[in-house]
């Protein structure tokens, strides 16, 4: 009952969408690891789960899969760090483990030996991952709230578990474990993007609806919110293989969470008119000039045909509202595009032709201009540097 009515074919197109974005790296084959991330105390790289017997799961029994989603330890006794999200996954049923164990051992083997981590110590220690069990992780499974809806509950089971929306979207205390009460789903910065807060902090310039979060997730777009990329985009691609249930009770989970509507208020649309009015601010010439130059003939309707224009006014942009920077800076350097999410459209990224100088330059313009009200961002020319430079 816990599972809802998706059934097992549909948790294990859901499993498949929520491994392959962590443990496929670009241009990689899909779930054999390599994925780079950075944290604090060092980079940890995802490891390979297709049923290769050298380098991957191949000779992993179920009951040491689901030791590892559970515990978080692996085949070999060693603790998992828990980048890999077993305080997330733990919440998951039984059948929906056993489905997925039979999933990832029925795709192709591929042979990709584990990257070396690099971690500084004492974080490279393995054994003091059980003292910080002892004290942040909960392997209680997932249990319906009785007060609540059966979407909701579905949504929960999903959201919580498998999903782990909040391994990205909550921020992290000082050792590295997620922080809850009022601060779950609050937002965080992850691998040089920022997932943003999915509570009542959301710096969306016009607040989502319900219905909004659901075009938003199945779709990969909302209208007044834009397109998924970045991170998302993997995960926007994976949710599009579940049933519409499904989908619909994340959506439901996540706007209870941040108090939304069910749809979106009339007044929203007027709001966002006002709103993609503003003008150009005086004294960012240097910035008006990139933008008109590499932005304008997609993202402002001046009535002549293009072969492409961003349906979402950059006013609309939640990133512009964000007090970081990274998500515009990761937009203008790698561009937004990605094929696994049909219909979004593709900008081109300018890390080869702009400077530090001139990302920085036309990011401080784009704030200024589309969220004027917005305090001005700090240092960003020193940002750009750091998420330009290679891991």
């Amino acid at each position: 009952a816990e599972t809802g009515p998706a059934g097992q074919e549909a948790g294990e197109r859901l499993f498949e969408g929520a491994c392959a974005a962590c443990h496929t790296v670009a241009g990689g084959a899909t779930n054999a690891g390599g994925h780079a991330f950075d944290t604090p105390f060092g980079t940890l790289y995802s490891t390979n789960i297709t049923p290769d017997e050298a380098t991957g799961i191949g000779r992993w029994s179920y009951a040491a899969f689901e030791r590892a989603m559970r515990q978080g330890i692996g085949r070999d006794g060693r603790h998992l760090y828990p980048a890999f999200p077993y305080t997330a996954f733990a919440k998951t049923s039984d059948a929906d483990l056993q489905a997925l164990y039979a999933y990832l051992m029925a795709q192709p083997a591929v042979s990709a030996p584990p990257r070396d981590n690099a971690l500084s110590f004492p974080f490279n220690q393995r054994a003091l991952i059980a003292p910080w069990n002892a004290l942040y992780h909960d392997p209680t499974p997932f249990t319906p709230d009785p007060a609540q809806s059966e979407l909701y509950n579905r949504g929960a089971y999903l959201a919580e578990g498998l999903g782990h929306c909040s391994a990205c979207h909550s921020p992290r205390n000082a050792m590295g474990a997620e922080q809850g009460g009022e601060r779950y789903l609050a937002g965080a910065l992850v691998d040089g993007w920022e997932a943003p807060a999915l509570n009542t902090l959301s710096r969306a310039p016009i607040p989502w609806s319900e219905g909004a979060l659901f075009d938003y997730l199945r779709t990969g777009r909302a209208d007044l919110h834009g397109v998924a990329s970045g991170p998302m985009a993997p995960v926007v691609a994976g949710l599009a293989e579940l049933p519409e249930y499904d989908v619909r009770a994340i959506a439901h989970y996540v706007a209870r969470q941040m108090d939304a509507p069910v749809q979106d208020d009339p007044a929203s649309a007027v709001a966002s008119e006002r709103l993609a009015a503003e003008t150009g601010p005086a004294g960012q010439e240097a910035g008006e000039r990139l933008f008109e130059g590499a932005c304008a003939a997609c993202h402002v309707d001046n009535g002549v045909p293009g072969f492409t224009k961003a349906s979402t006014s950059l006013a609309l942009n939640t990133n512009l509202h964000s007090d970081h920077p990274d998500n515009v800076i990761q937009s203008i350097l790698g561009g937004v595009h990605d094929s696994a999410v049909p219909g979004t459209g593709s900008m081109p990224g300018f890390a080869d032709s702009f400077s530090n100088t001139q990302v920085a330059t036309l990011a401080a313009y784009l704030r200024a201009r589309f969220a004027p009200e917005a305090q001005p961002w700090q240092q960003l020319e020193q940002r750009v540097a750091e998420i330009r430079r290679p891991h």
